[in-house]
């Protein structure tokens, strides 16, 4: 298995190499035209969040009220603090501005109440990072360590691994049951914060916490998905490149692109070597990846979730490129068969098996990536219809909502913060040629915080 010395640069030589359909972008499509109507869509919706919901966590886009996340009962301005790096590359910079604003003079993590420790990494410590990097601000980054030292409580374990919650107030932890993506999808963000602030004790807490889960890895190369913080022993026996595990793969791939560490480059190799012998499974004439038993590799089940979708982008980032196109492909044909991909989908019955849609960026993310390691027409086709599609179909009185049943289109009433981070951000990128953006040399993170490759002064 190759793999590439950056995450997202174009390598065409192996592209060439990879057996695709024929396939041709338009050529009346508008491609400036349609990233300014995703950047207007962009700066409709802030304006909705900015008069109903200013300051709060998820936006209801339905209704006009919001909710907190990832407190049960206080807001830490998870939906502004993750729009900011996507306004600032939109050029929407007085509204990068107001937000920014809102962070030095508001927020405050001195709160007495439990946070997941994974989602407050990739999407609050992540979000102030990308606004770091977009604004150069000092006290951003001072509000990003802050939020990192209160996360530092969990990974006190005799293995390394986080307990799953903690306490920002008083370090209080619980829940060992964990899982691989809540172990390991740390070093990004920590490892970001200690290159900029000169404190390996972030990057450190990260890899070590990585590198106790590689080495529980079966004798076949697979990782389970539930395992207990404290102990180290497993609690299941799924191997799945889903949730609750699909993120710690990225995150060993990214360990390499965005820091340059031999070990995570060297963990993703192994992991991806055994899940590309033990999990492919062509059904019909798609390929998938299979839930095996991680310890024989005999299949569990075809049942796909629709966060996986994001995986053939990043087999195409590792070398593997003409696995992660098919897969890239088997989920398009879905989006093609319901406009809006179900949360749950089984390619063996060609039915989904869960009918919601929680406003979901992971194709766009594939495309995305894909488009910038070999421009192929196809991904940038795939991505305009997913935002065609979701403004068709996703688009609320205030805002843009989750779908409750994908197949008659029925609106939930829920804006998740990443919508504002990951898919909105991957349009743009992929319609505009913004000058803001190293098309080059960039690392976008599993949440879409950029942490490499803004160009600022332009």
């Amino acid at each position: 298995m190759t793999v590439r010395l950056s995450r997202r640069e174009a390598v065409a030589a192996l592209a060439a190499t990879v057996a695709a359909p024929a396939f041709a972008a338009d050529p009346d499509i508008d491609w400036a035209a349609l990233a300014t109507d995703v950047k207007a869509e962009m700066a409709w919706a802030w304006g909705q969040y900015r008069e109903r919901a200013w300051g709060k966590d998820d936006f209801l886009p339905v209704s006009g009220g919001a909710k907190s996340f990832p407190l049960k009962d206080h807001h830490l301005g998870l939906s502004l603090i993750e729009a900011m790096d996507t306004l600032w590359v939109m050029g929407l910079d007085a509204e990068f501005a107001d937000a920014l604003d809102w962070v030095k003079t508001s927020l405050d993590f001195d709160v007495d109440g439990d946070v997941s420790v994974f989602e407050t990494n990739i999407r609050l410590v992540g979000g102030l990072l990308s606004a770091h990097h977009a604004s150069g601000d000092p006290v951003v980054l001072a509000k990003a360590r802050d939020l990192a030292d209160r996360l530092l409580p969990a990974f006190k374990t005799p293995t390394g691994m986080p307990y799953r919650f903690v306490n920002l107030k008083t370090g209080a932890v619980r829940d060992p049951a964990t899982n691989p993506a809540e172990t390991g999808t740390i070093i990004a963000e920590f490892g970001t914060l200690s290159k900029l602030t000169g404190d390996r004790r972030y990057y450190r807490a990260a890899k070590r916490a990585m590198e106790a889960m590689y080495r529980r890895r079966s004798k076949i190369g697979l990782l389970a998905d539930k395992i207990d913080a404290t102990t180290g022993q497993w609690l299941s026996r799924r191997a799945t490149v889903g949730p609750p595990s699909d993120s710690f793969y990225e995150y060993c791939w990214d360990g390499w692109d965005l820091l340059r560490d031999r070990g995570c480059k060297a963990m993703y190799e192994t992991l991806t070597r055994a899940i590309l012998r033990y999990q492919p499974a062509t059904i019909g004439d798609r390929l998938w990846f299979v839930d095996v038993d991680f310890e024989t590799g005999a299949r569990l089940s075809t049942e796909q979730d629709e966060l996986a979708s994001f995986y053939g982008g990043l087999l195409a980032q590792g070398g593997a490129h003409e696995q992660g196109a098919a897969y890239m492909r088997a989920w398009a044909s879905v989006q093609d068969r319901y406009g809006i991909l179900p949360e749950g989908y089984d390619p063996a019955t060609g039915q989904p098996t869960v009918l919601t849609n929680a406003l979901r960026p992971e194709l766009a993310d594939a495309a995305f990536t894909l488009w910038l390691i070999d421009r192929g027409a196809e991904w940038r086709m795939i991505g305009r219809q997913h935002f065609l599609n979701m403004k068709r179909w996703n688009r609320a009185k205030y805002g843009y909502t989750d779908l409750a049943d994908v197949v008659t289109k029925k609106q939930a009433d829920h804006c998740p913060g990443y919508w504002w981070s990951e898919q909105m951000k991957y349009y743009y990128l992929l319609f505009s040629d913004t000058p803001r953006f190293d098309y080059k040399n960039n690392y976008l993170s599993t949440e879409g915080n950029v942490l490499r490759g803004f160009r600022r002064g332009l």
